[in-house]
């Protein structure tokens, strides 16, 4: 599945980060992105809010960096969620 063909959120394992702070909400993301590995949830979704883009920075470098993320972008219906692809090894 491709993250353009997501319609809907709702069911999606997430993240609201909404109160974190920028060394605690890279922490926090990476945890989930290994976390979600494990349960091979290859698609998820991380709440960062609107605000004024420090945490959806700190989001988006934070996946840039991981290795285990195939690809992130914001949501198109809500600029304050960005949904990631990981990458999930085929055993």
């Amino acid at each position: 599945m491709n993250l353009e063909d997501i319609i809907f959120i709702d069911n999606l394992p997430s993240i609201d980060l909404h109160g974190f702070d920028e060394c605690y909400a890279r922490v926090k993301i990476n945890e989930f992105i290994n976390d979600n590995k494990i349960m091979k949830n290859s698609i998820v979704a991380i709440i960062h809010g609107l605000g004024s883009g420090i945490i959806k920075k700190v989001t988006h470098d934070t996946l840039k960096k991981n290795k285990d993320v195939e690809d992130y972008r914001l949501f198109y219906n809500n600029t304050g969620v960005t949904i990631a692809k990981i990458k999930i090894d085929k055993k």
